[in-house]
């Protein structure tokens, strides 16, 4: 499943209205057109929510209603009657790569590649490490998306030291021009997890194995979100969190793409029991497991792992490309909202118009106060007090994740509307600005 299916325009320029609220019986009447039409608004009942409106799922997903009544059971039958005979007679030893193969078609993956298990942070350790040691010899360096979530940056940092390799912090529309025949390989985020910026997977992974490095990518702000298109971009390794988009829980493991034909070349730097050829064997000398479940390492979080599996089930008879026309029409509507119900100057979208550049959420940077003080805190935290939950990233974004499956038009309208009544109080509160001065926030502000 590649991207360029996307089309390029944004969100329509709509006419501002007066007052607060003269827009709004227009617009919330064409939010409740739009989730009549579809798609996807049935699989909203697959979720437990209520009238919150909830727009942080690109950090923590909703919990689908098909996770408690299996959760029940796994830990009333499995765990409480079969015990110990749960790693066979329940198939807790086989759920790694089970569930590995029900995320695979979710980005782009053949099956017999992705194998599930431990944390994001610890998948990202494997694949900077296995890759550096696939490198060729001669390599010098490692590149890493400068925008990366800093995690990624620490671990890829240590990787790096411990192999005697520098390390390069890139923008990924740079990394085409950077990369030499020095770099082993670069770790790029499809998704920028402040901005919501979608990054082009395809040509940055192209440009480096013309340079003979490899391509390590990180989906935790795209899989379940869009189409990802591992196998067919060529992608060498990936990793993802489950507990955003793919709603697996809170500390729901992570998973590892293993590109099938490096699998035989991948040398995992946690060689684990749970890896070994011969698992029960017991022998003192490690020898790997066939295809990806090398990249597994010790015993797996089974309550953890067997919940993701329940949460997969919100997906059955979903389209991946379903989801994503419905994520641009989600952000292009709210995006409209938000022009039409915030004060001038306020806040400004930092996520790009362009569909083909714009992952699942919105990213507004909010305008200092009179005193130059960054209020986005402020407002994020009044919005959540009001039933809409977004989040903040200092020292001014504003974050909105919309998640197809559940979220719809008019919570995208509401919470546009919520948003603006605060902005407006806010500025109604504040002393007008001197006669050569212009708005107390115009343009670029914040």
């Amino acid at each position: 499943m590649s991207e360029s299916h996307e089309t390029p325009q944004g969100p329509p320029t709509p006419q501002r209205p007066g007052p607060l609220g003269a827009g709004a019986p227009a617009l919330a009447d064409r939010a409740a057109e739009l989730d009549a039409a579809g798609p996807l608004t049935a699989t909203r009942d697959r979720f437990v929510l209520d009238d919150t409106v909830y727009l942080d799922g690109n950090s923590l997903g909703a919990l689908p209603r098909s996770v408690p009544g299996r959760m029940a059971e796994v830990i009333g039958r499995e765990w409480g009657e079969l015990r110990i005979r749960s790693w066979t007679e329940a198939g807790w030893w086989t759920a790694p790569e089970r569930i590995g193969e029900k995320i695979a078609p979710l980005i782009g993956a053949a099956p017999g590649q992705v194998v599930v298990g431990d944390s994001t942070s610890i998948n990202v350790f494997k694949a900077v490490t296995g890759g550096i040691r696939m490198a060729g010899k001669g390599c010098t360096e490692i590149l890493v998306d400068a925008t990366t979530f800093p995690t990624d940056g620490y671990v890829a940092r240590s990787a790096a030291r411990m192999a005697g390799l520098a390390v390069r912090p890139v923008e990924p529309a740079r990394i085409a021009d950077e990369v030499t025949e020095r770099t082993a390989l670069a770790l790029v985020n499809h998704v920028d997890y402040r901005t919501g910026e979608l990054n082009d997977m395809a040509q940055i992974t192209s440009a480096l194995h013309s340079a003979g490095a490899l391509a390590v990518w990180d989906l935790c702000h795209s899989a379940g979100a869009l189409p990802v298109a591992l196998d067919a971009c060529g992608v060498d390794l990936a990793v993802g969190c489950t507990y955003k988009y793919l709603n697996g829980g809170p500390g729901s493991p992570a998973y590892l793409y293993l590109r099938e034909s490096l699998q035989e070349r991948f040398e995992s730097p946690l060689p684990g029991w749970n890896s070994h050829a011969d698992p029960f064997g017991m022998e003192p000398h490690y020898a790997p497991a066939e295809g990806a479940l090398r990249g597994r390492v010790g015993t797996p979080d089974i309550l953890s792992m067997l919940a993701l599996e329940a949460a997969l089930e919100a997906w059955e008879g979903v389209s991946i490309e379903e989801v994503r026309t419905k994520s641009l029409a989600l952000t292009d509507f709210f995006l409209e909202c938000v022009a039409a119900y915030a004060p001038p100057g306020r806040v400004r979208s930092a996520t790009p118009t362009e569909h083909r550049r714009r992952g699942s959420q919105v990213s507004l940077a909010c305008a200092p106060g009179p005193d130059g003080a960054s209020v986005a805190g402020e407002v994020m935290a009044e919005l959540i007090r009001r039933g809409v939950v977004g989040d903040y990233r200092p020292p001014d974004l504003l974050r909105f994740g919309f998640t197809p499956l559940y979220t719809t038009f008019a919570d995208a309208e509401r919470a546009a509307r919520v948003l603006g009544e605060i902005l407006r109080e806010r500025a109604d509160g504040e002393p007008a600005a001197a006669p050569d001065e212009g708005p107390a926030a115009d343009g670029d502000a914040g």
